[in-house]
């Protein structure tokens, strides 16, 4: 068996004194698609930040394709979509895409990947102008044009309409199966029933409960259910 794409073990991080992450171990399977359930508060984007080397655990250990995050190694082969980017907020969508493709030796051609998520008639609008879910498409593109062996993505179809947030399916499960190891992050139960290989459900900084959707949803319940049955409503 292969070496997970990624390995987080008793993971713990506190801000301000407060455990966002609270012994957390999981792992995500080379090649699938990996989905990380839990309320707002829980602990995902924090996950998501560790696993890309942006934050620093206060303890315990994580690796992503064998790598530690953040290393050289590391950043060359994975890609990271994050909730919100303002610092791209005066660029174009395009003029973004092409200066992230000149950073890598071998990026995916722009022009075709702006095609497939619809960028080409925003390319005269810039970035802070675009609508949540078109910034969104604009984050999905930015995190896969460096061709990443493994994509984090938190809460990739937020805001899209019905159109893009399919479209953003198919081109997900096209990756899925190219081999590229996917971490997402949805409020969307639909979304994560349809796209994922294997789901963990995190409550308070801990995995609460894993699975494949068959497994979790074995005793007739929905995957709403087992999500309700296994975390607190989030607080604020």
């Amino acid at each position: 068996m292969s070496s997970p794409a990624l390995q987080a073990d008793g993971l713990g991080v506190s801000f301000s004194g407060r455990p966002v992450l609270d012994d957390l171990s999981l792992r995500a399977r080379t090649g699938e698609l990996t989905t990380v359930l839990g309320p707002n508060g829980a602990g995902k984007t924090t996950l998501m930040r560790v696993c890309a080397g942006l934050i620093r655990p206060d303890r315990g250990s994580v690796s992503v394709l064998g790598e530690h995050p953040g290393s050289a190694g590391a950043a060359a082969r994975i890609g990271m979509m994050p909730q919100s980017t303002g610092a791209w907020s005066g660029i174009r969508p395009l003029e973004l895409l092409r200066y992230l493709a000149s950073l890598y030796a071998h990026p995916l051609d722009v022009d075709a990947l702006a095609d497939r998520l619809g960028l080409h008639p925003l390319a005269r609008t810039t970035y802070r102008r675009l609508s949540g879910g078109q910034q969104q498409a604009v984050n999905l593109a930015g995190a896969l044009i460096g061709r990443p062996e493994l994509v984090f993505l938190d809460e990739p179809t937020a805001g899209m309409d019905p159109h893009a947030r399919r479209a953003t399916w198919e081109l997900l499960a096209e990756l899925g199966a190219a081999g590229v190891s996917i971490v997402l992050t949805t409020h969307a139960m639909e979304e994560a029933a349809a796209l994922s290989d294997r789901i963990h459900i995190i409550d308070r900084g801990r995995v609460t409960v894993s699975g494949t959707v068959p497994e979790l949803t074995a005793g007739g319940a929905s995957l709403e259910d087992v999500f309700l049955a296994n975390t607190h409503a989030s607080i604020g």
